[in-house]
């Protein structure tokens, strides 16, 4: 009789249109005369309901009342809501318009919560807001970390802590682990659970800070707005890292990265020891490979030496003080280094030694064995974060300038190198500006490089307004190592001229009088309220 339609038995009884027809009046419902229809199967499934249910049971098919025996602690993992202003690096003076962003969070043990450093960076307001909630509580942020693109939150409110699980940390996982991601990613408002295994374990380069730490690659799906949420191993329920960057190729599918559980735990003891987040200490020294036979003699190892060579050392490091250049370092901490630079990683794999330097704490000392001259020597080597010449951020602070007759000088930064050339400025921004990026030290304490941003038009620096992202290279005959030298050389100037020694020999020759005074029209017209920015002032 399944061919019957509606009137196709006309003359049939109410039970035989339950069998045959298409749609039928809903058993056991108030007005089931109304015409309410639902079709024949679940109408079926209605009246005969779960085993051992009476017949015309009503069924909870939203699966309200269903206990799941999932241990994935889901109630710990919250939405994040943050209000970014940024500063305007190629307009020092000012803030970019505030932009709103969500990602995802988790709560932890000790009333606080952990996301990603690039969720909340340059937050103006974070607010959170937990599974099946509907309030957003204001948060508060304790920690940033650049380097490893967490941050820690804690929020004031006792209720938002109420009832919820905190989440625990697990092992870092094997190859080919289960892996459960959790977080609100795009596409929706509600969470969203991804699954996959982990593919590689590996030294990883951190978009967000330019830093080689430990990483962990997994095939689950990490879109925008999963960053900050937690990484599960659906066996036990543990996290064993956060989801925090994902590789966009054309010759690449379902490639995300985690941040695994020993740079998690390291962020936070480092916060937890100091108060403050004081970042992952570094070697301080470039090394170099030692693959080749011949490099190798000339350095007088023995064919059963391995190691890598002392490239460069960091002036400002304590590296000089143990190691020179042509050393030959053979092992770091007890753990034998191979020619490559790896060491072993578990039983049967290999990883770059620098793995070894992140699990160091900043101010510790490691222990090292290194070739001199063929003499095998051991030394104890401090171990500090060592600045760059060109940094990767300036969170936390605005960015410095000083402003003289109409030219507009600052610091070199990533974030305004991103300003001025776009998100390739490590293609389109001038080849000079990222040599001193990519190779230069710093060699003395404050050290930066400082430019000519461009030129405020005015009659006093006629001339001068094609001048734009030109490094200044001295001031009256003096070196300038850093802006906050070259003000105060400015202001202490008696001479009748200011001469400003620039890159690509460029001289911007100004009657020191005039400057000053011009500047004052120059602030007014274009509405800057100071010609020095804060730390200048200070």
């Amino acid at each position: 009789d399944a061919g019957g339609g509606s009137g196709g038995g006309g003359g049939g009884s109410r039970s035989q249109k339950r069998k045959t027809g298409d749609m039928v009046s809903a058993p056991g419902a108030a007005g089931a005369g109304a015409g309410a229809a639902l079709p024949t199967s679940l109408a079926l499934a209605l009246q005969a309901g779960p085993r051992g249910a009476h017949v015309g049971a009503v069924m909870d098919y939203m699966g309200s009342k269903v206990v799941r025996g999932n241990m994935i602690p889901m109630d710990a993992v919250v939405k994040v809501f943050c209000t970014h202003t940024e500063p305007n690096y190629s307009l020092p003076w000012q803030r970019k318009r505030q932009v709103a962003s969500t990602s995802s969070g988790f709560i932890i043990p000790g009333r606080r919560i952990l996301t990603n450093a690039h969720s909340v960076e340059h937050h103006t307001l974070v607010k959170l807001k937990k599974l099946g909630s509907d309030v957003k509580y204001v948060a508060k942020v304790l920690a940033i970390g650049i380097e490893c693109d967490l941050a820690l939150l804690t929020v004031d409110d006792d209720e938002f802590f109420a009832g919820v699980t905190p989440v625990h940390f697990g092992q870092l996982p094997s190859l080919q682990d289960d892996i459960t991601v959790v977080g609100y990613p795009i596409g929706g408002v509600a969470i969203s659970v991804t699954q996959g295994v982990v593919s590689r374990i590996e030294v990883t380069s951190y978009s967000h800070g330019s830093s080689e730490l430990l990483g962990m690659q997994i095939d689950a799906a990490i879109n925008s707005g999963n960053s900050g949420g937690p990484a599960f191993n659906p066996a036990n329920g543990q996290c064993v890292g956060v989801a925090f960057q994902s590789l966009k190729h054309e010759d690449a599918e379902n490639i995300g990265y985690v941040i695994p559980t020993p740079v998690i735990a390291h962020f936070i003891s480092d916060y937890d020891r100091n108060g403050s987040y004081t970042g992952f200490p570094t070697l301080g020294f470039e090394w170099q490979k030692l693959e080749n036979p011949n490099m190798r003699k000339f350095l007088h190892m023995s064919p059963a030496q391995k190691g890598v060579r002392v490239r460069r050392l960091e002036p400002v490091s304590a590296a000089p003080q143990s190691l020179a250049r042509d050393d030959v370092l053979l092992s770091f901490d007890g753990v034998e280094i191979a020619n490559d630079g790896t060491v072993e990683f578990r039983n049967d794999q290999r990883m770059s030694f620098h793995y070894l330097v992140s699990e160091k704490f900043t101010g510790e000392t490691a222990r090292i064995t290194f070739l001199r001259g063929g003499n095998v020597c051991d030394a104890e080597l401090p171990l500090m974060a060592v600045p760059r010449l060109v940094p990767v951020h300036i969170e936390g602070v605005p960015p410095t300038y000083l402003i003289v007759a109409g030219l507009v000088f600052t610091t070199i930064c990533v974030p305004y190198l991103k300003s001025e050339y776009g998100k390739d400025y490590d293609y389109d921004a001038p080849v000079k500006l990222l040599d001193r990026m990519m190779h230069d030290q710093v060699r003395e304490e404050g050290q930066n490089v400082v430019v000519v941003g461009h030129v405020l038009a005015a009659d006093i620096n006629v001339g001068y307004e094609d001048i734009v992202n030109t490094m200044v290279k001295g001031f009256n005959g003096a070196v300038v190592n850093n802006l906050a030298q070259l003000a105060q050389l400015v202001d202490s100037s008696a001479e009748e001229y200011l001469r400003f020694e620039l890159d690509h020999d460029v001289l911007v020759v100004l009657r020191a009088r005039d400057a000053h005074a011009a500047t004052k029209d120059i602030l007014l017209t274009h509405c800057i309220p100071s010609a020095k920015s804060e730390d200048l002032l200070r």
